[in-house]
């Protein structure tokens, strides 16, 4: 009897220790009213992952992930979304379902994390928003150089948050909140860069999918670095033509590849600056190549049109999955480099004065 005992004991305690525990939430949403729905923000679309009826208040949503990330919760059916750092423990959600980016989660360490980060970060973001206001009311007034002194200290303020989340990632190389935050400060940056801070991670992080996405994305970076030769493509102007890149480089001593798009605001500004460029250096040996990350053919040659550009210019009309643009891992715009008479890239994002200096000295 005490052996068969002990064997159900053991078959017991090898059942509890073979059970994986999973997570389990629960959210209480003022305001909320259906079922809730837990999403993963996915390559270009949302993942659905799991959803729970509202009772009585309280949705309670339970699955299991792999390893802790960072998810997103709505109301389904509405589009505001707050981020949740999910791990397999117990936790909680509250907040109102009008400003999901202000809800209280506990029971993860690893939102605890990203929360005290995060509170920092909207602190300083709160403030330049209010000094970027007063930047605006000041060009209203017409003080123009009160306006452009305000504007560097929101810019050197918004600055110093992504120093925070660089910071946070060099200091917590085996957080799950480190992925998240390098997904977030790795556009603009230089490959080199990038493999410095992926090179200090934690090997656990290796299999994080945004990781992943990272370092595939470093391989196209190290294709189209300076001293690289330029990937050609072959891309439709506006009639229906097809243009190759080395027709346009290999007919001029300078060429400045430029993504852009007629939806894109920072690219409309900095337009005119390209045109100056282009309309004193052209005779020279400079020429411009456009590539419009537009879905719509009507924006894009109304945008051609009203900032005037003279230059080449083409689109498959995919949006963020223009070819051109994944070929040179483009994650933003404006985003340009410059090739000589042979292709070799020779500088990456120069604009305003710099991309002037630049062209000035290259051409002399």
């Amino acid at each position: 009897m005490k052996k068969y005992l002990v064997l159900i004991l053991g078959v017991a305690l090898f059942a509890c220790s073979k059970k994986q525990p999973g997570y389990n939430i629960n959210v209480k949403l003022e305001g909320a009213e259906g079922k809730i729905l837990l999403e993963q923000r996915g390559s270009g679309s949302w993942i659905p992952v799991d959803t729970a009826d509202i009772v009585e208040g309280v949705a309670v949503l339970e699955g299991k992930v792999d390893m802790p990330g960072d998810y997103y919760l709505s109301v389904l059916g509405q589009r505001p979304k707050g981020l949740v750092f999910v791990e397999n423990a117990k936790m909680t959600v509250v907040g109102h379902a009008d400003s999901l980016n202000n809800i209280v989660v506990t029971g993860s360490p690893t939102h605890a994390e990203y929360a005290g980060l995060n509170a920092q970060i909207s602190e300083i973001t709160e403030k330049y928003m209010a000094l970027y206001q007063e930047a605006r009311a000041a060009i209203t007034a017409g003080d123009t150089a009160k306006s452009k002194e305000i504007m560097v200290e929101v810019e050197n303020m918004y600055e110093s948050t992504n120093t925070m989340r660089e910071d946070f990632v060099k200091s917590h190389p085996a957080s799950y909140v480190t992925p998240f935050l390098l997904s977030q400060i790795q556009y603009g940056k230089e490959v080199e860069e990038l493999e410095a801070l992926v090179g200090g991670l934690d090997a656990k992080l290796d299999s994080v999918p945004s990781i992943l996405q990272l370092k595939a994305q470093m391989v196209k970076l190290k294709k189209v670095s300076v001293g690289q030769v330029a990937p050609d493509f072959t891309q439709n102007d506006a009639n229906g033509n097809p243009i190759k890149f080395s027709d346009i480089y290999a007919q001029n001593e300078l060429t400045l590849l430029d993504f852009w798009a007629a939806w894109c605001g920072p690219c409309r500004a900095e337009n005119p600056n390209v045109v100056a460029v282009f309309n004193e250096f052209n005779k020279k040996g400079f020429t411009v190549f456009g590539v419009s990350l537009d879905r719509e053919k009507d924006a894009w040659q109304k945008a051609v049109a009203d900032d005037k550009l003279a230059w080449t210019q083409v689109s498959d009309l995919a949006y963020w999955q223009n070819e051109a643009a994944q070929m040179y891992a483009i994650q933003s715009i404006p985003s340009n480099l410059l090739v000589d008479k042979t292709g070799k890239i020779i500088a990456k994002n120069k604009r305003g004065d710099e991309l002037r200096a630049f062209v000035a000295e290259t051409l002399k």
